[in-house]
């Protein structure tokens, strides 16, 4: 690597001071600014305030002799310099991320290290790695939950869920886990001692509880089993999660959309109840991915072995209930 002294001569590596002298936290702050072309949501990603970018921003264009920003009343873009400084700023970083990583974990191939929707991680992944810690407590099960976007190259990840078709994720390899079928949930308590199938047409006078981290899921449903015209998809509660959503109907406080892989305990138990209309089941589903250019790791491959054996053991007796109950 060359390294380009104030003279603009070209020197085989940085001078000793330069590298001892380098605002580390002032470039991490750039960075992020940059990248987002915003102090405040830089603020965001790094936990301190648009106050703290702005001041880092500065110290750190003073210390080059150069502006890096064009700061507007609304918006900030970069200057020449401050565009040619963020790729070898961001590799860099992205090197260290990396390699503070693989030190994080001491070499270690006994790390499984996922994220996952909340809800999905609360409801249904969480049970399956307690099984499965208990059958090898040699592996730590570091589980993470947001909808942020998953970047393997910046997270120190083993895997992640998403949903989707399972063919959109470029660079990714993806396995099936469950589907997204949708159905209206609630209390027996809130139907007054009414038993199901009620009709559609009643939902028109109950609260509807909304997520939104899923904000479509009942107008798809109500315009799925025809009953778009008759209950209006926009009345009711929103929360944050779906989690809260079901909170929520649990307390009685209206009828949530349900995913049925993440409300069947609730159904199994008897808390909840699917009184209105059919299932409807949307396009695609739950997947685990992971990045098809960087190796599998044996705990990784561990848990997919026995995740898959358990998802086909768990469609085998679905499909045996099935049966008996069609006999």
């Amino acid at each position: 690597m060359l390294w380009v002294d104030r003279n603009g001569d070209l020197m085989p590596t940085p001078p000793p001071l330069a590298r001892a002298h380098l605002p580390l936290n002032a470039l991490r702050s750039f960075e992020a600014a940059a990248r987002r072309l915003s102090f405040t949501l830089a603020g965001d990603e790094l936990g301190v305030s648009q106050v703290a970018i702005s001041r880092q921003v500065k110290a750190l264009e003073q210390w080059l002799g150069a502006p890096l920003f064009i700061r507007g009343t609304r918006e900030v873009r970069l200057t020449a310099e401050g565009a040619r400084l963020l790729p070898p700023v961001r590799q860099a970083l992205d090197m260290l991320a990396r390699a503070a990583g693989q030190v994080g974990r001491r070499g270690r191939r006994d790390v499984l290290a996922i994220q996952a929707y909340t809800t999905f991680a609360q409801r249904w992944l969480v049970p399956l790695l307690t099984r499965f810690h208990e059958l090898h407590p040699d592996i730590e099960v570091r589980l993470t939950a947001s909808v942020s976007p998953v970047d393997f190259d910046r997270q120190d990840l083993d895997a992640a869920v998403r949903s989707g078709d399972g063919t959109d994720w470029p660079g990714l390899e993806a396995d099936f886990l469950a589907p997204i079928t949708l159905l209206p949930v609630a209390t027996p308590a809130l139907l007054g001692g009414k038993r199901g199938p009620l009709p559609v047409e009643e939902l028109a006078g109950m609260t509807l509880l909304h997520s939104l981290a899923r904000p479509d899921d009942w107008e798809t449903w109500l315009r799925a089993v025809g009953a778009a015209q008759v209950v209006s998809s926009r009345k009711g509660l929103k929360f944050e999660s779906s989690t809260l959503a079901y909170e929520a109907a649990l307390q009685g406080s209206g009828v949530a959309m349900g995913v049925e892989v993440l409300v069947g305990s609730y159904l199994a138990s008897g808390a909840l109840v699917r009184p209105f209309g059919r299932p409807v089941r949307l396009p695609g589903g739950y997947y685990l991915t992971r990045p098809r250019n960087k190796p599998t790791s044996a705990a990784l491959r561990s848990f997919r072995a026995w995740l898959m054996k358990e998802l086909t053991s768990a469609e085998t007796t679905v499909a045996e209930r099935a049966r008996d109950q069609g006999a």
